[in-house]
């Protein structure tokens, strides 16, 4: 049984099953605290793509998401840590127009190229989310609306916590104290985030490598770290 290994042992199958207990016994899961554990020493698990390159992740939130489904919350959510899906763009133009809802890689990650370097197994294990984002873009900005996602980028919110209401924090972050005046808990690769630039017709936002949160145009390139929920 997965709570009697230790969790850098975890299988996708145990770590599936974890994720279930948790979502349906919440804090009382005979797994939770040592899922929450492995959250907060950046425990990675990995996988092999199909094109060979091995893809790292780790816990990033315990029953954070909102299944798409209106069943209840996904149990656990990971983020990956590291370069294995390369530098991509936003978008084939430099616009923002439509936000993460009309993004080209979106598209590429839930259906597309991207989608299908994962895993047959962990396909069939990713369980579809609702992300709010703001949709809008194009020099505007706008209130948050929903997207359904298998596989999403994390909002600038979501890492930073102090920003536009592109969802909630992650526990993850939040317990590093992560904001954009104190953003070295957020370092790594430099990465794109979901979110729109408001303000701005042709950028979105991305974390540098340092942590900061910047914004470039949507056909610059920078590392794509997908999240996913069971």
């Amino acid at each position: 049984m997965a709570i009697a290994k230790d969790a850098k042992d975890w299988t996708l199958d145990e770590q599936e099953a974890v994720a279930k207990d948790i979502a349906k016994n919440g804090t009382s899961s005979i797994a939770y605290a040592k899922a929450k554990a492995a959250m907060d020493a950046g425990t990675k698990f990995s996988m092999k793509l199909t094109n060979g390159k091995t893809l790292e992740y780790r816990i990033i939130g315990i029953n954070h998401d909102d299944l798409a489904d209106g069943s209840g919350m996904a149990g656990l959510t990971f983020e990956a840590t590291n370069s294995a899906l390369g530098s991509q763009r936003m978008n084939a133009t430099d616009t923002n127009a439509g936000g993460w809802d009309k993004s080209e890689l979106r598209t590429r990650l839930n259906n597309g190229d991207l989608w299908l370097l994962l895993p047959s197994e962990l396909q069939s294990k990713v369980k579809p989310v609702t992300k709010t984002t703001d949709n809008v873009g194009g020099n505007g900005g706008g209130a948050p609306s929903a997207t359904t996602d298998k596989v999403f980028l994390l909002s600038a919110t979501e890492v930073y916590g102090d920003m536009q209401s592109d969802g909630i924090q992650y526990e993850c972050y939040k317990s590093k104290g992560v904001t954009r005046s104190n953003y070295s808990g957020a370092s790594g690769y430099s990465h794109w985030t979901r979110s729109v630039r408001p303000r701005s017709s042709t950028s979105f936002r991305y974390v540098q490598s340092g942590g900061i949160c910047y914004s470039y145009s949507a056909t610059d390139s920078f590392y794509v770290l997908p999240a996913f929920c069971f």
